[in-house]
């Protein structure tokens, strides 16, 4: 009785937490699915021109004059961020029309690294339809809802965690008596259809618990920048506050502060810097982002501060485990650090995990009228005599 009394128990949770996260998993699956192949599908979609072919090892051009480039194309913008692709020969300067303005503002403008050529500029987001990409990735990370969807979303990863582990503690009693994959095609239609959910659900455990966990980490990314923001980041800059933001053509050199980071951190390759502002960095330092030089470490960033009055280096900034641990489980998510090999791998699981979610809505709908204890115990009866 008392192993029944347990049974019972999971399975109510396995039921219900199945049941309250089941449809937003799907379009978590759905719309992750081309996520994993944002790379390829840009490259695809991308009307942009071809980069100007010239010899390997091309030295690249100093991003100081892309940025008076863009300022003489948008004297009314401020400069808010540039980033240098170490992947293809690109460099793109984000502006905004005022230093406050919300990044939905921004504009976009791609220059060729080499020869500093304009390429395209975006115009901003919140004045053009959404692409393809950028609405599955609204979808799959907020349901449009920003913040609020985020924290939303990452209550239903806590859901889906606690609904494979009580999966995994329920395949065990109910499968035991089988062999392992087994598909009884002669029994009826449900039991077919629950033993297809039971194998794919145990063959993706291990793939549905590292998404699950690291998709409620990354949907935890904007409160944990906040906390540290507002501690560490505050702390640090306490002795600049107060102090104006600098006029940008008073800025010393954006390229002489990569220059600088890169001498300074060898081991580490600089990607982008954000200019002074109020909001999201220092009001009187550029923020630069660098990331590690090694497969290891090529998913882990680390900001430095450069002084944008003299130039000087002002502090390597250790981030916190929280926000490294969110920088590990970013790639994790999304299959994304392997290539293409581990991206088909990651697709393969995700369609998996459809046919789980899809026959776990089927033997709800085909359920028995009966007590649970009553579903247990033929189940079991199943189990036994197969």
């Amino acid at each position: 009785m008392s192993s029944v009394r347990t049974l019972r128990r999971w399975a109510f949770v396995h039921k219900w937490t199945s049941l309250v996260c089941s449809a937003f998993l799907l379009v978590f699956c759905i719309t992750g699915l081309p996520l994993i192949f944002t790379d390829e599908l840009r490259d695809l979609l991308s009307d942009d021109p071809p980069y100007a072919t010239l010899p390997p090892g091309t030295p690249a051009a100093s991003v100081d004059g892309m940025i008076e480039t863009a300022r003489r194309l948008h004297p009314d913008h401020v400069v808010w961020y540039v980033f240098v692709d170490d992947d293809e020969p690109k460099v793109l300067v984000g502006m905004l029309p005022s230093p406050d303005a919300p990044p939905s503002q921004a504009r976009r403008i791609k220059f060729d690294s080499r020869t500093a050529e304009v390429l395209k500029e975006f115009e901003p987001a919140g004045s053009r339809p959404p692409t393809f990409l950028e609405l599955m990735l609204r979808l799959h990370r907020d349901l449009f809802l920003e913040l609020p969807g985020e924290l939303f979303l990452g209550f239903i990863g806590l859901l889906f965690v606690a609904a494979v582990v009580s999966g995994v503690v329920l395949y065990g009693p109910f499968m035991k008596k089988l062999d392992f994959g087994e598909v009884r095609t002669k029994r009826s239609t449900r039991i077919k259809w629950l033993d297809l959910h039971n194998l794919l659900g145990i063959v993706t455990l291990a793939w549905a618990l590292v998404v699950g966990a690291t998709g409620v980490m990354n949907e935890l990314s904007k409160p944990l920048f906040q906390i540290w923001q507002r501690t560490d980041v505050q702390a640090m800059l306490q002795p600049y506050r107060g102090q104006p933001v600098p006029a940008q053509s008073e800025m010393s050199s954006a390229q002489g502060a990569f220059d600088l980071v890169r001498r300074t951190l060898p081991e580490r390759t600089p990607i982008s810097i954000l200019f002074p502002n109020d909001r999201l960095g220092s009001p009187h330092h550029y923020l630069v982002w660098t990331k590690g030089s090694s497969p290891l470490t090529a998913r882990l960033f680390t900001p430095a501060l450069v002084d944008v009055g003299n130039g000087t280096l002002t502090a390597v900034v250790e981030m916190p485990w929280y926000l490294r641990t969110l920088q590990v489980s970013r790639p994790l998510h999304f299959g994304d650090y392997g290539g293409m090999p581990l991206k088909i791998i990651w697709a393969l699981l995700d369609l998996a995990t459809i046919v789980v979610l899809g026959s776990g809505l089927y033997l709800w709908l085909r359920r028995r009228k009966a007590p649970v204890e009553a579903q247990i115990a033929e189940l079991a009866e199943l189990a036994d005599g197969a």
